[in-house]
């Protein structure tokens, strides 16, 4: 399983297709707004849901099994329980991960996905740790570029003459 800076860093760079299970048409969900970051990163999202018919302007499948072309990574946006179909899904697919979102966490699935070969993600946020390895965080959304457990130092005070 990958939960290191470099893995996630190398992950991620190396990922070009994301397929998103669970992607919500709801701008107000998780998944809608981090599907969306990523599109706007550069990063084909391809929506997963049985729900819809499009999603982000993006053809929608009602499963991964209906996805006509080959997928990076599979990003999970359903319950730890509803997973292990999911992994098997990748693997048939050929996926080459499994990122499974913050509070899902499925360790059994994930050793069945990484004993096929594929990369396994567990417990985070794929658009958080994008910015956060890839300079997108800051406070109050600013992207300042730089990530540091330090505060910046305020500005020199204006001299008066």
């Amino acid at each position: 399983m990958i939960d290191d800076a470099d893995g996630l860093r190398r992950l991620l760079a190396e990922t070009r297709t994301i397929a998103v299970v669970g992607l919500s048409a709801n701008w107000y969900r998780p998944s809608y707004f981090a599907a969306q970051y990523m599109l706007e990163h550069g990063y084909r999202i391809i929506p997963v849901n049985p729900a819809y018919d499009e999603v982000l302007g993006q053809k929608c499948y009602p499963s991964l099994s209906a996805v006509p072309e080959p997928v990076d990574m599979v990003d999970c946006f359903r319950k730890a329980i509803d997973i292990p179909p999911l992994v098997d899904d990748a693997i048939a697919i050929g996926a080459k991960s499994v990122w499974m979102q913050l509070g899902v966490i499925n360790e059994a699935a994930a050793r069945r996905a990484e004993a096929a070969g594929l990369a396994v993600v567990m417990d985070r946020c794929v658009k958080i740790e994008y910015a956060r390895l890839f300079g997108g965080l800051g406070w109050f959304g600013v992207n300042t570029g730089v990530i540091s457990s330090k505060r910046p130092l305020p500005p020199p005070a204006p001299t008066r003459s």
